[in-house]
């Protein structure tokens, strides 16, 4: 299989290249998530410890895992090299399995801690996937398979999940553990699928920045470099991934008071045309060739993605928008902000500014805080606002996003605008025969 694949994965512009890096990054980024997601589906109805409903210990159990894999990984994503990855995603995820079938062996609460254990590697994987194809000319676009998975798969594993208890009757208890096995072999085959895809060429580093592992003082001077617009930038991350990852943890729960509680396809049925939509945006980036101009786009998408978020929540609001049409609304502006965020933003603004280094880095750290927050934010809303309900709260958090968000990417498009500047004029005056640095 190596031998017939090899020449034909030379060329990172061809189509056979383009299409085989985003559908084996999507299909093994689908596998991760069979191991995350399904416990989101069940409810635990009636189940409470300490007066705070069990579900929200099991979100809170998982998220708190999966925060600190995100700060473990700043520094093992941005330090690991090329050879260990494919094993790496193969131990991570393996573990996060065992931990779901020792959840479902050992009674509540004493199995809150297999719930952390089962977050807490994979939150690695995403980066150890990105670091495949970060550093290319199609790079966008062979994100796409990667960024949108957090779309679609989200919506399919739990619709496997939700089928398992409704239609085969399979306990909570044990419903993510069996779903993540039914995953469990295709995971292996993509795995070793990725492994094949060769490091960027020679025409790839000339368009972009060359991508290396970075250490502890590397990573401290890109931060440094770009401190005040890489604050505004992280916020705003933060507030996104919040938002996502309230409206993915309780969706289930949000579709129930909805009056959808019954239907098991409401999931994918709602997703599919958030992903088709968001794919094809996405994927006209590639056609965009300067990197300063993709950049600013970026900055573009988010607010635009953001606008849709308050905007289609004030309709529903007003009764113009039923509630299927408002969560695919809503849904749509949330990921056009978020995935165009976390696929172009740091990978074009290092290949504006030539900086040599990892993506893997700044998104780790951004992911970092915006996972810490969500934490936060849970334990914020059960505490201070036990009455409100999960619908109201998220009607609260829609305005929030919407409207914090587009302050802080218009200051962060300002910074960026100001800092490119200045480096062009340094540029020019010492070679005045060239009049920019983006490629």
């Amino acid at each position: 299989m190596k031998l017939a694949l090899r020449p034909r994965l030379t060329d990172s512009q061809s189509f056979a290249f383009i299409i085989y890096g985003m559908v084996v990054a999507f299909c093994t980024y689908s596998c991760m998530y069979a191991f995350r997601k399904p416990i989101m589906v069940a409810t635990f109805s009636g189940q409470a410890y300490e007066g705070i409903d069990y579900k929200i210990w099991v979100i809170s159990a998982q998220l708190l895992g999966y925060t600190a894999s995100k700060f473990m990984g700043i520094k093992v994503v941005s330090e690991l090299g090329g050879s260990g990855r494919a094993w790496g995603i193969l131990l991570l995820i393996s573990i996060s399995g065992l931990a779901l079938g020792l959840f479902a062996l050992t009674p509540a609460p004493y199995n809150l801690i297999f719930v952390f254990l089962n977050g807490l590697p994979l939150g690695m994987v995403w980066g150890l996937i990105f670091s495949y194809l970060e550093g290319r000319r199609s790079t966008e676009l062979l994100g796409v398979g990667l960024a949108v998975t957090q779309i679609f798969s989200s919506g399919l594993v739990k619709t496997i999940g939700k089928s398992l208890l409704i239609d085969w009757h399979i306990s909570e208890i044990w419903m993510p553990f069996i779903t993540g096995l039914l995953f469990l072999l295709p995971l292996l085959l993509f795995v070793q699928l990725l492994n094949l895809i060769p490091p960027p060429s020679t025409q790839d580093i000339q368009q972009r920045a060359k991508r290396k592992p970075m250490n502890r003082q590397e990573r401290w001077r890109f931060f440094t470099t770009f401190m005040l617009g890489l604050v505004f930038l992280i916020l705003v991350y933060t507030f996104l991934t919040v938002y996502r990852d309230f409206r993915d943890n309780f969706s289930a729960d949000i579709w129930n008071s909805l009056g959808y509680s019954q239907n098991t396809l409401i999931f994918t049925q709602t997703e599919i045309p958030i992903f088709l939509i968001v794919l094809g945006c996405v994927g006209l980036m590639i056609m965009v060739k300067s990197n300063y101009l993709a950049f600013l786009l970026t900055h573009l998408f988010v607010m635009v993605g953001v606008g849709i978020v308050g905007i289609s929540t004030r309709l529903f609001q007003m009764g113009y928008l039923s509630p299927e049409g408002w969560m695919i609304l809503g849904g749509l502006g949330l990921y056009l902000a978020y995935t165009t965020f976390s696929l172009m933003l740091f990978e074009r603004l290092m290949s504006t500014f030539k900086y040599v280094g990892t993506v893997g880095f700044i998104l780790y750290l951004a992911d970092s805080c915006g996972y810490l927050a969500s934490v936060i934010l849970l334990f914020y809303k059960n505490f201070a606002y036990p009455q409100l309900t999960l619908i109201d709260f998220f009607i609260a958090m829609s305005y929030w996003l919407s409207g914090t968000c587009i302050i802080l990417i218009l200051l962060s498009l300002i910074y960026f605008q100001f800092k490119y500047t200045k480096k062009i004029k340094k540029h020019f005056f010492y070679n005045p025969k060239i009049s920019t640095i983006d490629s």
